[in-house]
Parts: C-alpha cells; sequence; structure tokens
C-alpha cells in the first residue's frame, strides 16, 4: 500500500513506540540499556503527499503504559522484579510523576519531506512543559513507515536515574523510536488485537 492522502488512526494496533536508554557514569558496567514500550498510545495523522506542509501528526502516551521489554548489558540478566521497580521508578516524582501528568502528547508545528524520507517538528508536551522536537522518518512501498528522535530528559524537567552514589546513571538523551506497519484510515472501524 503506498501512503496516499487521507487521515489515519495510529497506535499499537498498527505499530510500536519504544524509549531507548544508554547508561553512563564509572559504574555503567553494572546497569543495562533499556528498551521501553509504550503499550497505550493513540494518534492521528492528516497526510498531504502533494504538499507535506499541509500534513499533520498529534500522538498521546498513556505514561503508566510504559513497560521494560528489554534490558541488555550489565552483571546480571533484568528480572521480573527489575522490571516493576524501574516501572515504579519512571512513574515517580522525579521521573514522569504519572499520577500528576498522566499524559505525554506531540503535536506537529511542521512536516517536510517525502513519504520515503521525512523529518517532522513538533512539541513535545511531557509533564506540563513543552519544547520542540524533530522526529526523523522515513516509508516504503508497503507503507510502512520508521523513525526515532533523541529527547534530553534534563530539557523537561526529568532527572535521569542514577544509582551507587552516582556512579551509575542513564544517560540524559534517550532515543525514541516507532514503527508503523500498516496506516488504518481514520473512517474505518479499528482492528481488535495484535497485528
Amino acid at each position: 500500500m503506498t501512503l496516499t492522502d487521507g487521515t489515519y488512526r495510529l497506535g499499537p494496533s498498527a505499530g510500536r513506540l519504544l524509549i531507548k536508554t544508554g547508561r553512563a557514569g564509572l559504574g555503567r558496567r553494572a546497569g543495562h540499556d533499556l528498551t521501553i514500550e509504550a503499550t497505550r498510545w493513540s494518534g492521528e495523522a492528516v497526510v498531504d503527499v502533494g504538499d507535506p506542509g499541509r500534513s499533520s501528526v498529534l500522538v498521546t502516551v498513556e505514561t503508566g503504559s510504559l513497560e521494560v521489554r528489554e534490558g541488555t548489558g550489565g552483571l546480571k540478566a533484568l528480572t521480573d522484579a527489575d522490571r516493576a521497580e524501574i516501572k515504579r521508578t519512571l512513574a515517580d516524582k522525579a521521573l514522569l510523576q504519572s499520577a500528576e501528568h498522566p499524559s505525554i502528547t506531540f503535536r506537529s508545528t511542521r512536516i517536510t519531506g517525502t513519504p520515503q524520507s521525512f523529518e517532522i517538528t513538533g512539541e513535545l508536551t511531557i509533564k506540563g512543559r513543552t519544547h520542540p522536537v524533530t522526529v526523523h522518518g522515513t516509508g516504503n512501498e508497503a507503507g510502512q513507515l520508521r523513525g526515532w528522535a533523541t529527547v534530553t530528559q534534563s530539557t523537561w524537567g526529568i532527572k535521569p536515574y542514577t544509582a551507587f552514589l552516582g556512579a551509575l546513571r542513564l544517560a540524559d538523551d534517550v532515543r525514541v523510536e516507532f514503527e508503523v506497519a500498516r496506516l488504518e484510515p481514520a473512517d474505518v472501524p479499528p482492528r481488535t488485537g495484535q497485528a
């Protein structure tokens, strides 16, 4: 399916939204590089292939839906107890404050490029703070889209996690990646279940 003009629904039934963290500090060998998935998110993309400037994207992520999918590196394997502790830490006051700020939103302000290679500049709101972010993306003939953006946590008032008296800490920059396997027209009832 080639990308065509229209309004499309976005979410977990047709794609994935991942956050990838890295480690810093003297104790970085002890920790893990994490892959965290947003399991509840939704959005809408308005596509105008001939005039990308008229296109737009809006995505909302539930902060309480972030689940640790993978932990690589480290001195020992990531356990289920580790995953549960990381989920609690993410919701905590120092990080996302999920109770006070239950969602993260991204709203495009400018889209340039082609369906094969594009940039989406927009406003990312985390913990009530809004700052610009640029998303870099690519698409293929099958209508599959993927891309990434770098988010510097401290810009949004997020203090990167630390342990061992600061010897181990998450890098301030995290990489947000998306994969959309298929675009679902907004005027068609959503599919149920996973793809």
